[in-house]
């Protein structure tokens, strides 16, 4: 017995050496495959990285004054200097509304003729603001830079008379974890997700079905290979193309980006690794449900680049999602990834998020991979 077992086990070692060597011979074969772990992570990269933002800049604003003076004149110069606003002065309220409803400017500033008097005297001077509301975001963020910077106003003007301005509510702030509060250290690990999805759904979601189109499975078919050879012989070479368009990704977020990595490393493989099998078995799965690479493609896109990108909280809030949406991105892996890797990321090695996001990967994992083995045959029908 034992001098039987050793030729077969080199055999299967022989066997699915065989099949390894065929997959990286066609992924070298085929440019697709290293553009999309390699190069797409950079195109994607690079436009998120500098493309998108969701933090407000120099956003146009209109002051209309209706009495010019020394009061409105030190009012509109405290507003020039914001990073934030770029003020535009327009003669009267017609035109400013004009430019709001063309969207030439995102909010109006109306200081009426009694303004400089009121504030003269000490009384209430109000101050008419009108916002854009197309977009709710943008609007309640340049509501927040307009009121920071009339506090600031009011401060200054107080501090130059000598008196001392109490507003009526103090807010002491303390912003945890990302304190310059730049979207590009929220946005580019989540990215990193989506782009790990694509090469591990995309990529091994045309492997099977390729080999049906081309008819190479038929020959497969005849040899002694196992079905599970065969699995595992077009998972590992995709596995590697997974882990090293992560590698590049990391790089380019550390040294290009200059996100910060409060985590470990070793965590952050291990964490990433797991989410790849659990990719990687979803996009096999589809490809031994179809055996055509186009309905394939389609498939993988729907079903997880979409999920990945809209409901693992990449962008959008999981929290402000309705219930039933909610309780559907506890299927979708990407949502622990991304949780994890902003976490990583941004907050360290938080010892609870970790065990709770890579527990849910390495369940989802084993269901996608099972179900993949027991779905795949060595017959024709």
């Amino acid at each position: 017995m034992i001098k039987m077992s050793v030729p077969w086990q080199a055999s299967r070692v022989r066997r699915l050496w065989g099949l390894l060597r065929k997959e990286l011979l066609q992924i070298v074969r085929d440019p697709s495959s290293i553009a999309i772990a390699f190069v797409m992570p950079i195109v994607l990269l690079l436009l998120f990285g500098y493309g998108v933002s969701l933090n407000a800049r120099n956003v146009p604003v209109a002051l209309v004054v209706e009495q010019p003076n020394g009061v409105t004149a030190d009012f509109a110069g405290s507003f020039r200097h914001s990073e934030f606003l770029s003020m535009v002065q327009l003669p009267n309220m017609h035109t400013a509304k004009r430019a709001l409803r063309a969207h030439q400017v995102d909010a109006v500033m109306h200081l009426r003729s009694e303004f400089a008097r009121k504030m003269q005297a000490g009384r209430s001077a109000p101050i008419q603001v009108l916002l854009n509301g197309v977009d709710a975001n943008t609007a309640r963020i340049v509501r927040g830079y307009i009121e920071g910077s009339l506090n600031g106003w009011l401060q200054q003007r107080a501090a130059r008379q000598g008196q001392r301005f109490a507003p009526p509510v103090v807010l002491a702030s303390r912003i945890w974890f990302n304190p310059n509060v730049r979207s590009r250290n929220y946005l580019v690990p989540g990215l990193i997700a989506v782009i790990m999805t694509l090469i591990g759904a995309m990529l091994t979601a045309l492997v099977v079905a390729r080999e049906w189109e081309r008819g190479t499975m038929e020959a497969l078919m005849v040899t002694p290979v196992t079905i599970g050879e065969v699995l595992l012989g077009k998972l590992l070479p995709y596995f590697l193309l997974g882990m090293g368009g992560m590698i590049v990704s990391v790089v380019l977020a550390l040294w290009l980006f200059d996100v910060p990595l409060r985590g470990s490393v070793w965590v952050l493989l291990v964490v990433s690794a797991m989410f790849m099998l659990a990719a990687l078995g979803m996009g096999l799965l589809i490809s031994v449900s179809t055996r055509s690479q186009f309905n394939a493609g389609q498939a993988a896109i729907v079903s997880t680049f979409l999920p990945a990108f809209l409901l693992s909280g990449f962008i959008f809030d999981i929290h402000s999602m309705v219930g039933p949406i909610r309780l559907l991105t506890y299927l979708i892996p990407a949502r622990y990834f991304v949780s994890f890797l902003q976490t990583s990321f941004l907050a360290g090695d938080v010892w609870p998020v970790i065990f709770a996001d890579v527990s849910a990967l390495a369940i989802m994992a084993a269901i996608l991979l099972g179900i993949t083995l027991r779905r795949s045959r060595k017959r024709l029908d």
